[in-house]
């Protein structure tokens, strides 16, 4: 099976990449070159830049695949020129989306993917319902054979997923307080690369799954509070945490704020039924805690990769001194 990977070297993508190449497939990247991810020596390498029209006809010339993935996609500009490019050139084609995209918040727990669309805050959550929908008009209209894959918070070793990556571990260690949104109760999941991989690449060149859309996530439930407490045991320390309100992040800071009113401020769960239908068998079997692990030995491994991000860390220390002067 010949598959083309649009990127393929990002923290999601770089574990499919693995699984897929370890599995036989014939597989194939194009991507900038600008990711210091290993990539597994069985897959072949284009450079391109699918966003430039010059140098993506470049890289691909005439060629056809029987799958084709775009992790990069974000727009929906850039869904067009892949049904322009690819129609009539594979026989599926994967839109990697968001989680996000389900309406906020949500109506009902866990999810389901026919639960409706529609995030009124953050928009990069919305570009994504405007790229699903315009790929359902094209499947609709002329065939195009589309399969929607929508994750949810995944993460590897290189990234912790808070805000401000190992910048929080960092203040844990130096005793200083990390900053939590909301009352840290609201529930949440968070998928390991390697498990989101295990459903993923099983629905390459799976008939079944075109004109599905589908989500892969864990089915460990945690806390925001949680979260925070198995990265300090992974770092030896016990977090000295403080509670803002979202809105108050929000007002500080915008981006943070939209990843937070658009989705983090909100219990997230999600009903894995159809996942493990078309792939049988799957189920996540990293918990967070293992991944916590991970997560604090990669980066203790070389000091280096210990940057601190000092605009985040003074953030912190704002929003602290405001919580606590009240």
């Amino acid at each position: 099976m010949k598959v083309l990977f649009i990127g393929g070297t990002g923290t999601i993508s770089s574990a499919c990449t693995a699984l897929a190449a370890s599995r036989g497939l014939d597989l194939t990247l194009l991507c900038r070159g600008r990711n210091n991810r290993p990539v597994s020596p069985v897959a072949s390498v284009i450079h391109g830049d699918i966003h430039d029209r010059a140098s993506a006809d470049a890289a691909l010339g005439r060629r056809t695949f029987d799958v084709v993935v775009n992790w990069v996609a974000y727009s929906p500009a850039d869904v067009e020129a892949d049904i322009a490019r690819f129609r009539g050139k594979t026989g599926q084609y994967i839109f990697i989306s968001s989680a996000t995209v389900y309406q906020t918040p949500p109506p009902r727990l866990p999810i389901v993917e026919t639960c409706p669309l529609g995030n009124p805050v953050w928009a990069y959550a919305q570009a994504k319902v405007a790229c699903e929908e315009r790929l359902a008009r094209a499947s609709d209209d002329t065939g195009f054979p589309v399969t929607v894959v929508r994750p949810s918070h995944t993460y590897d070793e290189r990234t912790l997923p808070v805000r401000g990556g190992w910048t929080v571990v960092e203040r844990m260690r130096r005793g200083k307080a990390v900053v939590v949104h909301g009352d840290g109760t609201s529930l949440w999941v968070l998928t390991h690369n390697t498990d989101f991989a295990a459903g993923f690449v099983p629905l390459l060149g799976n008939a079944a799954a075109i004109g599905q859309a589908v989500h892969i996530t864990s089915d460990e439930v945690l806390t925001w509070n949680s979260v925070f407490a198995a990265l300090g045991r992974a770092a030896g320390v016990e977090p000295r945490v403080v509670h803002v309100p979202s809105d108050v992040i929000a007002r500080k800071d915008a981006a943070w704020g939209d990843s937070l009113l658009g989705d983090k401020t909100h219990s997230k769960l999600f009903d894995n039924t159809r996942i493990r239908t078309l792939v049988p068998g799957f189920t996540a079997t990293t918990p967070f805690a293992r991944g916590a692990e991970q997560i604090v030995k990669w980066y203790d491994a070389d000091s280096s990769r210990r940057a601190i991000d000092g605009a985040f860390d003074e953030l912190c220390d704002a929003l602290v001194r405001g919580i606590e002067s009240l």
